[in-house]
C-alpha cells in the first residue's frame, strides 16, 4: 500500500470518527423528573366531585417547576430541590406548611437529599422552625462534614448559615388540627377528608447524566417521643447513585427502614443487572408487602427511565421527560 493511500485512509477514518463524535454531542440529552405527594388509602369520595383537582394542579405545578430547571440546563439537585420546595409550600401535603401534627400539637419536620454523582447526602429531623426543610438538608450536605442533624442542633446550624426561622404556627392548618383532635378522641376520618397522607419527594436525571433524590415529610399524626420515619434516612426513604438509580419513598416508614427500600432497589439494579422496573417491583410488591409494609416509590435510572411503583390503593405522583411524556396520577388506572 502506498504512503498516499495510507494517508487517505487515515484521513477518511479520522473524519468519520470526528463526525460521529460531533453528531453524538449534538444529540439531545435525556432529562427526566418524577415527584410524589404521598401514598395510602385514597378513597375517591375523599377527593371530591372534581376527582382531586387541587391535588393534581399542585402536583403539576411542582413537576413543571422542577422540569423547567432541567430544561434550562440546571442540575438534578436543583430540580429536585425546586419541586420539593413547591410541595412543602402547599398545605395539601404532609410536608412543610400543612404537615401533620405531633401528640403535643406541633409540627416536626424531616427531610433528606442525595447527589448521585458524589454520593454526598444531607438530612434533618425534628425541625420546627425551618420553612423549607429540604433546603436545610441540602445545606447540611454541601456546607457541613455531617449527613444528618436533628432538632435544636439542626436549627442552630440553620441560623449560622443565614436561614430565617419561622414560628411553628406557620406550619399548622385547621385541617391538621381537626385530624389530631379526631385521633386523640378515637374518632374516624370523615369520608371527604384525607388524613395523614402527603409525604413528598422528587427524583431527577439532568442533561449531564447526574441523578438526585429528595424527600420531605411531617411524619405521622399524633407521633410521640421524637419518632423518625424513613424520609430522612439515607438508604431507606432516599437514595441516589449514578451507577444505578435515584429513589424517593413514601409509606409506613418503619417498614421502609427495616427493608432499606431505596438502597435495595438501587443495589438490585447495580449488582444484579436487572431493570429499574423489575427491581422496584421486586422490592415494593414482594419484599415490602411480605413484611407488612404499604406505600410506594418513585425512581429514575441512569438512562432517564422513570418508575412509579406502589402497593397501596393510590399514590399522588407525576413524571415528565424530554421525550414529551407528562403524567399526573393518583390511582393505578
Amino acid at each position: 500500500m502506498s504512503s498516499h493511500l495510507r494517508t487517505f485512509l487515515w484521513l477518511l477514518v479520522t473524519s468519520v470518527t470526528l463526525a460521529t463524535a460531533h453528531a453524538a454531542d449534538q444529540e439531545p440529552k435525556m432529562i427526566s423528573i418524577a415527584i410524589h405527594g404521598g401514598a395510602g388509602v385514597i378513597a375517591r369520595s375523599q377527593l371530591g366531585e372534581d376527582g382531586g383537582l387541587a391535588y393534581r394542579e399542585a402536583l403539576g405545578a411542582a413537576l413543571d417547576a422542577g422540569y423547567a430547571v432541567l430544561e434550562a440546563g440546571g442540575s438534578s439537585l436543583d430540580a429536585v430541590s425546586t419541586a420539593v420546595r413547591a410541595l412543602e409550600d402547599n398545605p395539601l401535603f404532609n410536608a412543610g406548611k400543612g404537615a401533620v401534627l405531633t401528640h403535643d400539637g406541633s409540627a416536626e419536620l424531616d427531610a433528606s437529599i442525595m447527589d448521585g454523582a458524589t454520593l454526598a447526602a444531607g438530612a434533618v429531623t425534628g425541625v420546627r422552625h425551618v420553612r423549607h426543610p429540604i433546603d436545610l438538608a441540602r445545606r447540611v450536605m454541601e456546607d457541613s462534614p455531617h449527613v444528618m442533624l436533628s432538632g435544636a442542633g439542626a436549627e442552630e446550624f440553620a441560623l449560622q448559615r443565614g436561614f430565617t426561622l419561622v414560628p411553628n404556627e406557620y406550619f399548622i392548618t385547621p385541617t391538621r388540627k381537626r385530624q389530631l383532635e379526631r385521633v386523640l378522641q378515637g374518632r374516624r376520618t370523615p369520608r371527604n377528608e384525607l388524613d395523614g397522607l402527603g409525604t413528598v419527594g422528587a427524583v431527577a436525571r439532568d442533561a449531564t447524566g447526574n441523578l438526585a433524590a429528595a424527600t420531605s415529610t411531617g411524619g405521622m399524626t399524633n407521633k410521640r417521643w421524637g419518632r423518625i420515619g424513613d424520609s430522612p434516612i439515607i438508604g431507606a426513604g432516599t437514595y441516589a447513585n449514578n451507577a444505578s438509580c435515584a429513589v424517593s419513598a413514601t409509606g409506613h416508614g418503619e417498614y421502609f427502614i427495616r427493608s432499606v427500600v431505596a438502597y435495595d432497589i438501587c443495589a438490585l439494579v447495580e449488582y444484579r443487572g436487572i431493570s429499574l422496573a423489575e427491581a422496584a417491583r421486586e422490592v415494593v410488591q414482594n419484599k415490602l408487602r411480605e413484611r407488612g409494609g404499604e406505600g410506594g416509590i418513585i425512581a429514575v435510572d441512569a438512562k432517564g427511565n422513570i418508575v412509579l411503583e406502589f402497593n397501596s390503593p393510590g399514590m399522588f405522583r407525576g413524571l415528565r421527560t424530554s421525550t414529551g411524556e407528562r403524567l399526573i396520577a393518583i390511582y393505578a388506572d
